[in-house]
């Protein structure tokens, strides 16, 4: 990973094994999120943690320490995991995967696209209704501790009663449905940009 690069992260449960049985397993890795990035940190700017899999939306400030980060927080769930359910086995599905992200007008759609996985995966109705994600962060403006707020959200209105607004009847385009899981992530050019950057590291290291 490159340092103060923007990235989709993503983890996921070994066999798509539910990782999170309950409220508690949720704020537990809520809190060790907020453990380790005190160490090792990171701008986090939107999040959803699913059954299955989580997501993140961040910048890192160092490549390295971030894998850190996640290393150290996959072991401290795996044991708290171990402990309270018996598990047995792999936990997680091999390492994280990391898709660079251009820092374009389509950042915090992908954001927003993070947000709306429990919708699509018919958890709840409105995505308001998940208490796992950072969409009631820019949405009702409920504190979250972990977050860094995107810096393309105070573009979308001059006050934050309409930023709310904005953000809530924002519409995810065809281009984020279309390029979320491609290896690099954004417009033709930003994702251009990201993939020299890759190119340019490989070849100096």
């Amino acid at each position: 990973m490159l340092s103060h690069s923007y990235y989709h992260i993503m983890a996921r449960g070994n066999n798509k094994n539910v990782i999170f049985r309950s409220d508690a397993d949720y704020l537990y890795f809520l809190g060790q999120i907020a453990r380790f990035k005190k160490i090792l940190p990171f701008d986090l700017y939107h999040y959803c943690l699913m059954p299955t899999h989580i997501h993140f939306l961040i910048r890192t400030f160092n490549g390295h320490n971030f894998s850190d980060f996640m290393k150290r927080i996959s072991l401290a769930y795996f044991g708290y995991y171990k402990r309270k359910y018996g598990w047995v086995g792999h936990f997680w599905q091999g390492r994280f995967k990391s898709q660079p992200v251009g820092k374009d007008e389509y950042f915090i759609q992908c954001g927003k696209y993070i947000e709306l996985n429990p919708v699509r995966s018919n958890l709840v109705l409105k995505p308001g209704e998940y208490l796992y994600s950072s969409y009631r962060h820019y949405v009702s403006g409920v504190k979250d501790p972990i977050l860094t707020e995107d810096f393309l959200y105070k573009d979308l209105a001059k006050y934050l009663k309409e930023q709310r607004i904005v953000y809530k009847k924002l519409v995810v385009s065809d281009l984020v449905k279309d390029a979320f899981y491609k290896r690099v992530w954004g417009s033709e050019s930003e994702a251009h940009n990201e993939d020299e950057k890759i190119r340019y590291r490989l070849r100096t290291t």
